[in-house]
């Protein structure tokens, strides 16, 4: 029993991973990512949004994607509700994100409405990978406090920047909002599936921006998404099927080889 409690002490060492080490990497992620909140402050700024809207929807938002496709949409011309409507769709991802972080945090309940602003991609994948509870608190709350902090910094620079510029589009700042959007995405496509997901998208996006009012072709390229897995499942059974017949074949020549 002695040996088989030193040897269980000795795995949880082995699995624990030093604060030092788990503040830092969430610095990481919170410094990087905070800074692109400069790029949303220009792209809001120059949609036409004021500054208060601007730092409202960093302050109360605070979903980088969501708040993109929302200022784009409006930027591009689209309705309201629709830019809206995007920008919920988008944001949606959260409420799953903290169905799993509620169970691997376990936060006291009086805690948990604050912690709720902070449950996004980057606090939820720097708390996942950590190999305990406590290191996962301790990397959930320096990443939400440091990219909560820095976004909105960077968010009012921005937007003040692009007061003081004048027109974004001039000199071409517009773009800056879809660039780091896409330099967030693509580290995040990591299967061939994914990757046919987010190429359908676009392709959908961009064949119906013509078309459609603006803000509607990104509610539109939601739909890549269960066309590539029904087809991507449709293959699987079919190869499926096909390995199954190749089996049962060889087995039937198998037996007749015997006889």
């Amino acid at each position: 029993m002695a040996e088989q409690s030193a040897l269980a002490d000795l795995r949880r060492r082995d699995s624990e991973k030093p604060d030092a080490a788990v503040v830092r990497d969430a610095l990481g992620v919170g410094v990087a990512v905070g800074l692109s909140g400069f790029a949303f402050g220009v792209t809001s700024a120059g949609s036409g949004l004021t500054l208060p809207q601007t730092c409202a929807l960093s302050l109360l938002v605070f979903t980088g994607a969501s708040q993109f496709a929302l200022v784009g949409a409006l930027a591009a011309g689209g309705n309201p509700l629709t830019a809206a409507a995007g920008a919920f769709f988008l944001g949606v991802r959260n409420a799953f994100y903290g169905l799993r972080l509620s169970q691997l945090l376990a936060l006291p309940r009086a805690v948990r409405p604050f912690a709720a602003q902070w449950v996004i991609d980057e606090t939820t994948v720097v708390a996942l990978a950590q190999p305990t509870r406590r290191s996962a608190r301790v990397g959930f709350t320096v990443t939400g406090i440091t990219l909560y902090v820095l976004w909105n910094l960077t968010t009012l620079l921005g937007a003040l920047g692009a007061q003081a510029i004048g027109d974004t589009k001039a000199w071409g700042l517009d773009a800056a909002g879809p660039a780091v959007f896409l330099a967030l995405l693509a580290p995040m496509l990591r299967t061939a599936t994914e990757r046919a997901v987010a190429v359908a998208a676009v392709v959908l996006g961009l064949g119906l921006l013509p078309v459609l009012p603006a803000g509607v072709p990104v509610l539109a390229a939601a739909l890549a998404a269960p066309a590539v897995l029904f087809l991507a499942g449709r293959r699987t059974a079919a190869n499926t099927r096909g390995a199954r017949t190749e089996t049962v074949r060889k087995a039937d020549e198998t037996q007749g080889g015997d006889r």
